[in-house]
């Protein structure tokens, strides 16, 4: 008999508990142990009933989301999902769950909406049944977190540079995090542009790529169609949005049918981007579940570009690297504190586009 998923429901709103709770124990292997109403009440229950899970809200009385997630993290590291609503102030607070700890986060239910569906069911249930695998290494968290809160150094902006390389990265489940490792770690003079996929529904990619450019040398934003590749920028692909290039190589967006159920999809830009750059392109796999990137970095490697695919040691999930790894794409196999470097070695690479 196998033990079944223990998780701790918290939110202020008893609708919010009761449906959420529901779509959980319509799992067999899912038990609902608790509930809190309050950061400081999560806290003490977490502590108390020890959940191989917490889904947490962000907006609470007596002690909000983030100050309770700290507490866990530093108190009893449990992994938790964060529960969030679809708009700009949650997205900001999400983001900055997942840079703290957080595992993933879920839109939560609505008295808009209140029956859901069944794939926001199976979606909650899949996201709860990966957290519990999660190996929580908070001396890493911390690290990490603190990593992405340094001052934006000044940017080397009007140097006009020679569009070397491309670099397409794909994350998902701990993506966030990583990114916040490896963006601001490179340089605002990399003769490179940079594109970003990560899985996220809209407003939140925006959210990212704002973070993202608080804290990194290289500009970071929301990419827009039309647009053309620049030497030091970021671009990440809007949520809900597959993002590639044109034959003239600027961006092009599109709502094409979603690819193994995700749209961004990192397959979609890589393999667009090696048929524009060719052996320019260089595809970096960082955490993730799922198999996304291992279809893009098949061409990059046809086109002789490189990949870079993240250690399992550093992962929050070992599923998109362990599938580029074991296809045999990946050139170099790097742990998270050393992605950037990495990327900027490749970056500095004689090629002619």
């Amino acid at each position: 008999m196998y033990e079944k998923i223990k998780v701790l429901v918290v939110d202020d709103s008893s609708y919010v508990v009761a449906t959420v709770s529901k779509k959980l124990e319509s799992d067999p292997g899912i038990e609902v142990i608790g509930s809190a109403h309050n950061g400081l009440e999560a806290v003490e229950k977490v502590k108390a009933l020890k959940p191989d899970v917490v889904t947490l809200d962000v907006v609470m009385p007596e002690m909000d989301g983030l100050t309770a997630l700290e507490h866990i993290m530093s108190e009893y590291p449990t992994p938790v999902i964060m529960l969030s609503a679809l708009t700009n102030e949650s997205a900001e607070s999400t983001l900055r769950a997942l840079e703290l700890g957080a595992v993933d986060f879920f839109l939560k239910p609505s008295v808009v909406n209140p029956a859901g569906n069944g794939k926001d069911t199976a979606t909650l249930i899949e996201k709860v049944k990966i957290a519990a695998k999660v190996k929580i290494l908070i001396k890493k968290l911390r690290a990490q977190a603190a990593a992405g809160n340094v001052e934006k150094p000044k940017s080397s902006a009007g140097k006009e540079s020679i569009l070397r390389k491309v670099v397409v990265i794909g994350s998902s489940t701990g993506g966030p995090r990583a990114l916040m490792q490896v963006i601001p770690r490179l340089p605002a003079d990399l003769p490179a542009a940079v594109l970003v996929v990560q899985h996220m529904p809209p407003v939140f990619t925006r959210t990212l790529a704002e973070r993202l450019g608080q804290v990194s040398k290289m500009e970071v934003r929301e990419a827009q169609p039309g647009e053309s590749l620049k030497c030091g920028q970021v671009l990440v692909a809007p949520g809900d949005y597959h993002m590639e290039l044109s034959d003239e190589g600027k961006i092009s967006l599109n709502q094409s049918p979603t690819v193994m159920g995700v749209r961004p999809s990192v397959d979609v830009t890589m393999k667009s981007v090696a048929r524009i750059y060719k052996s320019a392109t260089i595809g970096v796999i960082l955490t993730g579940m799922g198999s996304d990137g291992t279809l893009g970095a098949s061409h990059i490697k046809a086109q002789g570009g490189k990949v870079l695919a993240e250690d399992q040691s550093t992962c929050t999930i070992y599923g998109m690297p362990m599938s580029v790894i074991k296809a045999g794409y990946a050139d170099r196999v790097v742990p998270l504190p050393e992605m950037a470097s990495e990327i900027v070695k490749e970056c500095m690479e004689s090629v002619a586009v």
